[in-house]
């Protein structure tokens, strides 16, 4: 059974992977250089640094964009690259990966011994290539899990996690709990600590989920000493994670480049600790030596006799000869750093970086584990004696680009199976400490089985004492008609709407809050484009600067993860035909709903809206809570 279960999820990944480079073709196919810029697939134009020696005896350059550094842009650490010079662009082409990124300058590794001339010359760009090797890392870890399956390699973990064979826990209690956690988190750290196989943790919004992971690896690490792998699907996620292990004193260190900079994140990096190695000495002058050896070499002019060209021969070969012992000395370093951390942190993907790729660990810990394409966590998994899965899988799931592949069976992720598979292995942490109850509410209702509870700290905290904490605004009778606008959906009046409505809840709060500062703002929408109509007219409102400063505005899928004290959701569809489209993703809307700590509002069409029965109960909840409001009631605000 296994081997048809491995069978399948290559046959999804081939699938998803032909659509992806399909979406990325279309894209990028007949693009000038700006247009790959503004889709945030290119640095162009950009300046070389500085060029060095990098692994394996190849060229590292270091580039900088020195303009257009506002666009936001979708490179990676690892990602493979290519530079271009606009002279002409089918042949003026190298292509390399990053092997560094920090604001906006990059590392490439190139598999060259010099520069061409053409880059010397013209305006240079590099481009993002599509990402065949993490699809080429997926596919490896599922034929590695085949091979396990056949060979007995991990074989019992992969059945458990396959085929619904169970799981084993030690019975004995051997391990202290720090008191401060609460109950339903020392039960999960607990499980963490008990578990033989497979521990997994269900962490709704603001449960504290990051907290009780910390002092399960704290305690794994305390009573056995282990070696612990900690994953997540993004960069962010891990450096939250790292940044929060290293606070604790733990020996951590991240593989590849935070998303995040800050000097305790840094700090953690592989990178940064060789740098502080007593061998860097040795390495620099080894590779300065190797650099003057290819400049000397460089000296001889392309029209040279038979001498000179066994000259040039002879200075590259002691280069790389040098560049050889360079690699052995980094490797030792490498080597050495990683024998000593107490925990790796990577992304899926990233955990079979080169750095680390022949480690074993005796726990590995999936976080955000919702988020995470299944055949992306057989990577670090193969590499596991115990797995600790950590997540909601009612929240964001992971972004599919086939559908076909989706409906087929990837849109399900490891965590929704396992929490189906083996509900022994399961503890929900049900003490959230970021909402009031009432914004709590529903989402317990529909998601978590009434089970969520608010802690007595934050359960009726308000902005201010008369205010209500949930609020549904209903337009429906208001001619706030959507609009199609390209392949979103917009809805100005309702935009408009929500615009004023803040604006005058903004004065509310000047009152209240006078010279300290008003709470922090999200205003939210699961259309791309109608969060660009509400960004505008919050930049062209009389809102003083003061305040928009304390407002973000974006879709839901970016604030997964973050919370505000007040956040407004504009729902955006009111049609006759009731469509609700991109709402009927009840898990996009958890997410929307669980990131307001003190007042939600919810503005909609309810005609449109009670087409569906999670939007109707939603509007029956406010009703119970005398927090239903029509729209008519704002209209002279």
């Amino acid at each position: 059974m296994p081997k048809e279960y491995f069978k399948k999820l290559q046959d999804l990944l081939n699938t998803e992977r032909e659509e992806d480079l399909r979406s990325y073709a279309k894209l990028t196919e007949n693009t000038s250089a700006s247009d790959r810029r503004a889709l945030g697939l290119s640095w162009y134009p950009i300046a070389i640094r500085n060029t060095e020696i990098g692994r394996g005896d190849y060229l590292t350059i270091e580039l900088e964009r020195p303009s257009h550094q506002e666009i936001s842009h979708q490179f990676r650490f690892g990602s493979a690259v290519v530079l271009f010079s606009n002279h002409n662009a089918r042949e003026d082409r190298i292509e390399g990966t990053i092997s560094n990124l920090a604001g906006n300058k990059m590392k490439i590794s190139l598999r060259i011994d010099e520069l061409p001339e053409w880059t010397r010359d013209g305006k240079l760009g590099v481009d993002l290539l599509f990402d065949n090797n993490s699809y080429d890392e997926m596919q490896n870890a599922l034929k590695q899990a085949l091979i396990g399956v056949e060979e007995g390699e991990n074989s019992k973990l992969i059945r458990i996690l396959t085929t619904g064979e169970k799981p084993s826990f030690q019975s004995e209690e051997k391990f202290i709990i720090p008191n401060k956690l609460n109950v339903s988190q020392q039960l999960a750290v607990n499980k963490i600590v008990s578990a033989d196989h497979l521990a997994i943790i269900h962490g709704p919004p603001g449960t504290g989920k990051t907290t009780t992971l910390v002092h399960a690896i704290k305690s794994l690490i305390k009573h056995s000493n282990q070696k612990i792998l900690v994953v997540a699907p993004s960069n962010t996620a891990v450096d939250l994670l790292t940044d929060k292990l290293s606070a604790a004193g733990l020996n951590v260190i991240r593989v590849g480049n935070p998303a995040r900079v800050s000097e305790r994140l840094l700090a953690a990096t592989l990178e940064h600790k060789m740098a502080d190695h007593t061998e860097m000495k040795t390495i620099k002058a080894l590779k300065k030596q190797a650099s003057e050896y290819k400049n000397m070499a460089h000296k001889y002019k392309r029209s040279f006799g038979r001498a000179e060209r066994e000259q040039r021969k002879a200075l590259f070969d002691e280069a790389h000869k040098i560049g050889r012992e360079v690699e052995k000395t980094e490797q030792y370093i490498m080597d050495s750093l990683l024998n000593k951390a107490q925990i790796i942190t990577a992304t899926l993907v990233g955990a079979n970086h080169y750095t680390v790729r022949n480690l074993k660990y005796s726990t590995v810990i999936i976080d955000e584990a919702g988020q995470a394409l299944e055949p992306a966590c057989w990577i670090p998994i193969l590499k596991a004696q115990k797995v600790v899965l950590a997540g909601d899988h009612f929240q964001l799931p992971p972004t599919i680009k086939s559908t076909d592949a989706g409906k087929n069976g990837l849109y399900q992720t490891l965590l929704e199976k396992s929490v189906k598979l083996h509900p022994e292995s399961v503890v929900l942490l049900n003490e959230q400490y970021r909402m009031h109850e009432n914004i709590m509410g529903y989402s317990s209702q529909v998601f978590y089985e009434n089970q969520l509870r608010a802690h007595s700290s934050i359960a009726r905290h308000l902005i201010f004492d008369s205010d209500e904490a949930l609020t549904f605004i209903d337009s429906a009778g208001c001619s706030f008609d959507e609009q199609l606008d390209g392949t979103s959906t917009t809805n100005p009046d309702e935009a408009a709407f929500l615009v004023k409505h803040l604006s005058a809840f903004l004065n509310d709060l000047d009152l209240n809050y006078g010279d300290s500062g008003i709470p922090s703002v999200a205003i939210v929408s699961p259309y791309k484009q109608q969060v660009q109509v509400l960004n505008s007219l919050v930049n062209d409102s009389d809102i003083p600067i003061t305040h928009k400063d304390k407002i973000s505005v974006n879709t839901i899928d970016s604030f997964q993860g973050q919370e505000r004290d007040i956040v407004y959701i504009s729902l955006t569809r009111s049609n006759k035909d009731g469509h609700i489209g991109f709402l009927s993703d009840t898990r996009r809307m958890n997410v929307a709903m669980t990131r307001a700590k003190k007042k939600l509002v919810v503005i909609g069409d309810s005609a449109t809206l009670s087409t569906a029965k999670f939007y109707a109960d939603f509007i029956r909840y406010a009703e119970q809570l005398n927090a239903y409001h029509s729209a008519w009631e704002f209209m002279d605000i």
